[in-house]
């Protein structure tokens, strides 16, 4: 059996960088604390959601990876706590910027960047004036080992990645045993009917469903500028069923311990792998 404990913070956000890194770190120790080994915290926690405007001011706060605040302070704490920490930022990189992660891995370093591949455009979430699409692929990394010496693999994608089946049926293709999700979505403020709450967990239970893997999603919570984010992160085992979440106003931790031999097992006997026919869906990669 190969069991592994993972964690998702959920908490709101200030424009202090020094305050919001304090607060994820004190939520880190505490899922360390509950025998967590991988610690999501939400996306871009640096500060509030900066893009639900156009303000190139706004350029000012994206750094390189390696001198960025939110990396530097989650690779110390990965070093202390012997953790991996998938930790989202805002990166600069020549005259480019990306919405990125930071693998951080239980000695402090940072195994590699995922930018994210997929960016939205919209009343409230207005990435792409701020973000080029992600050059890096789509990517998985060595996580926990396990009780044979092995490891585990983790698949992560950034927010609205988690929309598209096509994110989690790659990163399960590359040898995914967990996915993950760091996220920043709330309300909608071109349509004050819309809650997008249930369609968002929907979709990530169905990437769980339809791959048998389990799947960790954590969000914000709280009001900035008016657009509250409405948090109710959550965890699934490989069937889909939830096994810890939070509200969608509670500050905390979740944590799961996950039977990831067993969902090795599922995996194998509802045959989705098996009888996949890639001949057949060149339709997938054409533009129109």
């Amino acid at each position: 059996m190969t069991e592994i404990t993972v964690a998702a913070l959920q908490l709101a956000f200030s424009d202090n960088i020094d305050a919001n890194i304090a607060n994820v770190s004190r939520l880190v120790r505490e899922a360390a604390s509950r025998g967590a080994q991988v610690v999501l915290p939400p996306e871009l926690f640096e500060g509030e959601y900066f893009c639900r405007v156009e303000d190139e001011g706004l350029f000012a706060n994206a750094k390189p990876t390696a001198e960025h605040k939110s990396v530097l302070a989650m690779q110390e704490l990965a070093r202390e706590l012997k953790i991996h920490i998938p930790t989202s930022f805002f990166e600069l990189d020549g005259h480019h910027y990306y919405n990125s992660l930071a693998m951080i891995d239980p000695d402090g370093k940072i195994a590699g960047v995922y930018r994210k591949s997929h960016i939205p455009d919209g009343p409230g979430y207005e990435e792409k004036f701020y973000f080029r699409p992600g050059n890096t692929g789509f990517k998985v990394w060595n996580g926990p080992a396990n009780e044979s010496g092995g490891k585990t693999t983790l698949g992560v994608g950034v927010c609205w990645d988690q929309w598209y089946p096509e994110t989690a049926r790659a990163m399960m293709l590359m040898g995914a045993d967990i996915l993950f999700y760091p996220t920043a979505i709330g309300s909608e403020p071109h349509d004050d009917s819309l809650d997008t709450a249930r369609l968002w967990r929907r979709a990530m239970v169905g990437h769980a469903v339809s791959n048998v893997v389990p799947v960790v999603a954590a969000n914000r919570i709280g009001t900035e500028h008016g657009q509250t984010f409405y948090g109710t992160s959550f965890i699934t085992d490989e069937r889909g069923d939830i096994r810890a979440e939070l509200g969608r106003e509670e500050e905390g931790v979740i944590t799961a311990t996950l039977d990831l031999t067993l969902a090795k097992r599922h995996r194998a006997a509802f045959g989705f792998f098996r009888d996949r026919r890639p001949e057949l869906y060149g339709r997938l990669v054409q533009d129109i």
